[in-house]
């Protein structure tokens, strides 16, 4: 039972990662769309007007489950949907 918990906790973990991540990048790029429209330099280095959503449960912070976020972070990226500063930033609330 205990591993069937820590499988789903790991996954809702990944999902509301991704989640996150890829809410960001949408609105980084209807911002960037928006300004293009308007004829306006883009606002993407602006802090977003939203917060991030609380750390997850403690069962999360469980070591594999970080090496496997860490994983995805880096895949993410690699395919350059996150910044170099996104992913540092995503990395330090992880290991906090």
């Amino acid at each position: 039972m205990p591993g069937l918990l820590r499988g789903v906790a790991r996954t809702a973990v990944v999902a509301g990662t991704a989640t996150a991540v890829s809410n960001r990048v949408s609105r980084r790029q209807q911002g960037r769309w928006a300004a293009q429209e308007a004829g306006q330099a883009p606002q993407a280095y602006q802090q977003p007007a939203y917060q991030e959503p609380p750390p997850a449960p403690s069962m999360a912070d469980d070591t594999s489950t970080k090496i496997d976020q860490l994983k995805e972070l880096g895949e993410l990226k690699a395919q350059g949907v996150l910044t170099d500063a996104e992913f540092e930033e995503q990395k330090r609330r992880l290991l906090a």
